[in-house]
């Protein structure tokens, strides 16, 4: 069943205008979550916020939010001027520029939402934009508050739809240089084609059982036999790694060894 939406505006390339909606691509619904609660009486636990210097409650009306600029020391910021200092507005996807799709690596990739028309006089105009980012292997950028929050998003044309990626800012994502140049090693050919041919062996088509979560099936059956008063089942024991192989002989011997036990055991493609 289509997950409801969560947000309604306009996506906007220059004078084209049309209407859209957005529902979250991913959703945590299916995980068991938990509250806390009083051992002793059983009902849940509240949380408030306290004064850390008088150790008295502090009212909702009297909650601020402020930026520390000193030990101790800080500015309090009124929602008004945080108000505005965010985006005009919070319901128009304003593609600003585009960029080529391939240049935009995953580690700047955050949170995908699903984006579709939301008015069928407006399929025209969502189809041209989408098809013309199709064509020219381009990607959107603009900016959205989404989350309470003003984000860079990128829109990237997939099937008949579109899907709008939350993007990292700058100053989050570190780059990559000076984490890997220490790494020297020169693997001998033979061994990546060793390698290569047990990567064939475990090669199937992607599919969402390769990334399921146990814990959670687990956490269920925990939960259904504490409801039914039996016995909780134990945690499986995982098996025991094997010793790292500590040179070139052992990691030949390793893969071979791994190579036969696979033979004739092929994953699903």
């Amino acid at each position: 069943m289509a997950q409801r939406s969560f947000w309604k505006g306009y996506l906007k390339l220059s004078l084209v205008t049309c209407p859209v909606t957005m529902m979250s691509a991913t959703s945590d619904a299916e995980k068991v979550r938990f509250h806390t609660l009083n051992r002793a009486s059983g009902n849940r636990v509240e949380g408030i916020y306290v004064d850390d210097e008088t150790g008295r409650t502090v009212d909702d009306d009297d909650q601020a939010r402020g930026y520390e600029r000193g030990p101790g020391e800080f500015v309090i910021l009124e929602d008004e001027e945080l108000d505005a200092v965010g985006l005009e507005s919070t319901r128009t996807i304003d593609i600003e520029m585009f960029t080529p799709a391939d240049s935009v690596q995953w580690l700047w990739y955050d949170k995908p939402h699903f984006l579709l028309p939301n008015d069928p006089v407006g399929e025209e105009a969502f189809a041209v934009i989408r098809e013309a980012m199709a064509a020219t292997g381009t990607v959107g950028i603009a900016r959205l508050v989404l989350y309470r929050r003003e984000r860079p998003v990128m829109l990237e044309p997939r099937g008949r739809g579109i899907v709008v990626w939350t993007l990292r800012y700058a100053e989050e994502v570190r780059p990559p240089e000076g984490y890997f140049e220490d790494i020297d090693a020169q693997p001998e050919s033979e061994l990546v084609d060793l390698v290569a041919k047990l990567i064939d062996r475990r090669t199937r088509k992607w599919e969402a059982s390769l990334v399921h979560d146990p814990l959670q099936d687990n956490l269920k059956a925990l939960i259904a036999s504490k409801k039914k008063q039996r016995r909780a089942p134990r945690a499986r024991k995982g098996k025991e790694a094997p010793e790292a192989p500590t040179n070139v002989v052992n990691i030949m011997d390793a893969l071979k060894r791994s190579l036969a036990s696979e033979k004739g055991v092929r994953p699903r493609k």
